[in-house]
């Protein structure tokens, strides 16, 4: 068949790997690179050339089995990591981070705090009642709030640990964390292993950096794969015979078209979508997110020792996007100067 494939992100490009063996496969990506959402950056250091990742980072051992298998397939490696994290509040001054006891106390005087003891037994204890609730059946309409208010834990808690671990996680506002829907927060912590203090999945980074598994895949395709740069799609219409794309440069007949693409792109380039796929992937929701490179500690905690490889740091209210700073020197094992962070 000649198939196109909307979209050069791992979706697209794993799925242009499996079926141009078999079949004429035309890729079309709209921007100047391939790869969506992986983005590694050369930065020049007194130490030499870093690779450094600033879109997709990390996978693990647990939920990746599929993309680990792709990287065995293209001969990839993985390089182990740490996935710690920590929290600044720049108002009280708090900061912790979770990964061993001298950075848990990497502020000392959260030994004589009575809050900070009770967020750690908070911590234990929300652990426990989530993995409960995972065995009973959990109310589609519950949220993360719902369950911290049935419970009983504290704002200190919320505020200081579970709501901005979640926002971290989604990019998102406190706020929106606390009506994020309860059945998928809990299994996503559970499948992560976020809710054992030990028993955790082992994190991994690409060695070179993600595009390095783009450019395998790319030189693995060959001329297999038509790969058109530059090439946003602007209409897919149904047609007896196929799918017809329709795009700045004219049209192009295809059997079968994938969009591997946002659910709202796809929902625009659709001429005549169903009932079923305007309800379906208008109801599914994304953002755009910012993220800088930089080399500029202030966004990290005050104390080395609170460094983390998710830091999160806290706004004065609930309202506010997430604000995310990854120290890529603790997630690619760089050396420790100069820092490099990604702020999101």
């Amino acid at each position: 068949m000649n198939i196109a494939i909307i979209g050069s992100g791992i979706a697209g490009l794993t799925c242009a790997w499996r079926l141009a063996g078999h079949h004429q496969v035309t890729l079309f990506e709209a921007g100047a690179t391939p790869g969506g959402h992986t983005a590694t950056v050369d930065v020049a250091t007194p130490q030499g050339t870093w690779a450094i990742d600033t879109g997709f980072i990390v996978y693990n051992d647990r939920t990746y089995p599929r993309f680990m298998g792709l990287l065995s397939e293209l001969g990839i490696g993985g390089q182990k990591t740490q996935m710690s994290f920590s929290v600044h509040n720049p108002a009280s001054g708090l900061e912790y981070n979770g990964h061993s006891l001298t950075s848990l106390f990497a502020q000392r005087r959260n030994l004589l705090k009575p809050a900070f003891w009770g967020l750690l037994s908070e911590i234990v204890r929300f652990n426990r009642l989530a993995k409960l609730a995972l065995t009973e059946a959990l109310d589609p309409g519950a949220t993360l709030e719902s369950f911290l208010t049935r419970h009983r834990f504290s704002p200190f808690f919320a505020r200081h640990y579970i709501l901005p671990m979640g926002a971290a996680i989604w990019s998102s506002s406190l706020q929106e964390m606390r009506r994020f829907p309860l059945p998928l927060f809990l299994r996503f912590f559970e499948n992560h292993g976020l809710l054992d203090i030990r028993d955790r999945p082992q994190w991994y980074v690409v060695p070179g950096g993600s595009r390095e598994y783009v450019r395998a895949l790319l030189a693995r395709l060959g001329d297999r794969l038509d790969l058109r740069l530059n090439a946003p799609v602007q209409q897919v219409e149904r047609h007896p015979a196929g799918v017809i794309l329709r795009l700045a440069s004219g049209e192009a007949h295809f059997d079968q078209v994938i969009f591997a693409c946002h659910s709202a792109q796809a929902l625009a380039m659709l001429a005549a979508p169903t009932d079923a796929e305007r309800e379906v992937l208008g109801d599914i929701g994304w953002q755009r997110n910012e993220v800088v490179l930089h080399s500029d500690p202030r966004w990290l905690p005050e104390r080395q020792r609170a460094w983390a490889s998710w830091n999160y740091r806290l706004s004065d209210g609930d309202l506010a996007r997430a604000c995310v700073t990854y120290n890529m020197n603790i997630l690619q094992g760089l050396p420790a100067a100069p820092p490099c962070s990604a702020s999101l």
